[in-house]
């Protein structure tokens, strides 16, 4: 019996966060399957509809737009946040004066809630009387009169990027940086010794090293990037028309329009495009780690 204890007691340590799981994530998960095959307001009798969401869906010029701008911004942002991350954790892995200030100014918009980010973005992006473009007119880089449409439809979903890598650029840092400190130094001499610069160093030492880290951020940056929606919210709206709709935000119209069915298969089908995307990830990065 106390044999039998052993091997029950790790299982039953886990068993709640496994139940709260199951029935706050796996459950819903189901549900929204299931809701995607109906017509369904969310308030009265579910009707079924079979595949019709889905052929409504893939003929809907929004949902291509959203999707086009979630694979751009999914794009940028991880290749950026993870160029500028790795570059700032290896600066400041020098151990430079002032490298642990530096660490934590690129930190701090970490701490900042999206919704505080986005909304001083804003209005600082804002056509007419926004800070950006009166920086711009005080330094005589735009006339008086003129006006650059930040959040417009030409540059609004850039302006979205920007924001996002500003906000999570320092989490890239930070992961960067914990895994440099886990590489032997024994390597970083033996470079040297060699004669290896600072970018021979970072480019045979550092990247090599890091590159399960880098995959864990490519799994979290897909991930991530596919369920933005708080900056977009609040600072487009999707808008102007449906120039910055995101999947997210597409879904939330859909829902308040009392489209429920539609709506699920709108998040049927971006939880189908993160696992592939996320599973594809780890297995390319798991066939590069056996080579």
């Amino acid at each position: 019996m106390k044999e039998l204890s052993r091997g029950i007691r790790p299982y039953l340590y886990i068993a709640p966060i496994c139940i709260i799981s199951g029935v706050l994530i796996y459950f819903f998960i189901g549900f929204t399957l299931i809701t995607s095959f109906t017509d369904w307001n969310g308030l009265t009798k579910m009707n079924f509809v079979g595949l019709e969401n889905y052929r409504e869906l893939f003929t809907d010029p929004t949902f291509w737009i959203a999707l086009k701008n979630n694979l751009v911004f999914m794009v940028v942002t991880i290749f950026v946040q993870a160029v500028l991350g790795l570059l700032v954790a290896v600066i400041c892995a020098e151990h430079l004066p002032g490298s642990n200030l530096f660490k934590a100014i690129f930190f701090l918009p970490i701490s900042m809630a999206p919704a505080i980010v986005s909304t001083v973005f804003k209005y600082m992006l804002e056509t007419n009387y926004g800070t950006l473009n009166e920086a711009l007119r005080a330094l005589g880089i735009i006339d008086e009169q003129q006006v650059i449409q930040w959040l417009g439809a030409d540059l609004g979903l850039w302006s979205i990027i920007a924001i996002n890598i500003f906000q999570w650029m320092g989490f890239s840092m930070m992961i960067y940086f914990a895994g440099i400190m886990q590489i032997p130094k024994e390597l970083f001499e033996a470079a040297e010794i060699d004669g290896a610069g600072w970018w021979r160093r970072l480019f045979y030492v550092v990247i090599p090293s890091l590159r399960g880290v880098t995959a864990t951020l490519i799994v979290l940056g897909i991930v991530g990037s596919l369920k933005t929606f708080d900056i977009v919210w609040l600072t487009t709206a999707g808008g102007p028309g449906v120039s910055t709709q995101f999947l997210t935000t597409f879904l939330y119209q859909e829902r308040a329009n009392r489209e429920a069915g539609y709506a699920s298969a709108i998040g049927t089908v971006l939880l189908v495009i993160a696992l592939v995307l996320s599973i594809g990830q780890m297995l390319w990065a798991r066939r590069k780690e056996s080579r």
